[in-house]
């Protein structure tokens, strides 16, 4: 089997990695990536690095977690040989823009993870909320958001919209662009992203996701990349 970060077999465009950030705890709020976590960070950047025949790219989200993931990355294909530039964050790379009572809140797992990001908000308001209640209930809390009619904000083409947008502008760089570009994010993303033409096969392992080729025209194509080896 090919390594997961292999060079591309497209002839021209732009490579862009959609990667969900290492191994956490929880996600009872943001929290720090777990050792395991970083090691298989460090190893999938060491892999990129080692593959890659020219500058690597590395960007992130703003959460810790995804963070924390991207300087591994970075650390990695450094270590292995690679011109690096990054981590950096990456505003098109955020989770859904969801809102309850007002405020744009990040997707957590608990009803106290919620009401600590909304002033005033109690627990039991965020479980009678229909959407956040369905949520918190759902035995696939992702799942519950992609498959939702209405949810209060983005849904999951807006999200897949928002990449695809993010992807296309690569081919802005022309002459200057990396050989790739890593961009660590959140499993919402990456399963926004996949389900319109690749389906939906439920949460992405840690530092794994989509691989998106954008061609000189600015099409993007999608596919699935395998997770890198376990360290």
């Amino acid at each position: 089997m090919s390594e997961p970060f292999a060079r591309s077999p497209a002839p021209a465009g732009q490579r862009l990695l959609l990667l969900r950030h290492g191994e956490v705890a929880s996600h009872r709020g943001d929290l720090p990536v777990t050792a395991a976590g970083l090691a298989t960070a460090t190893e999938a950047g060491r892999q990129l690095g080692t593959s890659s025949t020219g500058r690597v790219l590395v960007l992130s989200a703003h959460t810790l977690r995804a963070r924390q993931t991207a300087q591994a990355i970075a650390d990695g294909a450094r270590g292995a040989g690679a011109v690096v530039d990054g981590p950096a964050e990456c505003f098109a790379l955020r989770n859904p823009d969801l809102y309850l009572a007002g405020v744009r809140v990040d997707l957590v797992s608990t009803a106290a993870a919620f009401a600590e990001q909304v002033p005033g908000r109690s627990e039991a308001a965020v479980a009678a909320s229909e959407f956040f209640g369905g949520f918190l209930a759902a035995a696939d809390r992702i799942g519950w958001w992609l498959r939702h009619p209405d949810p209060p904000g983005d849904d999951a083409r807006c999200v897949q919209q928002r990449i695809t947008a993010f992807a296309r502008s690569l081919a802005d760089l022309g002459a200057d662009a990396p050989a790739v570009t890593v961009a660590v994010t959140h499993s919402p993303v990456i399963r926004a992203c996949a389900l319109p033409v690749l389906g939906d096969p439920g949460e992405p392992a840690w530092v794994a996701g989509l691989q998106l080729h954008v061609t000189p025209d600015r099409a993007v194509r999608v596919s699935w990349l395998r997770a890198p080896a376990t360290v």
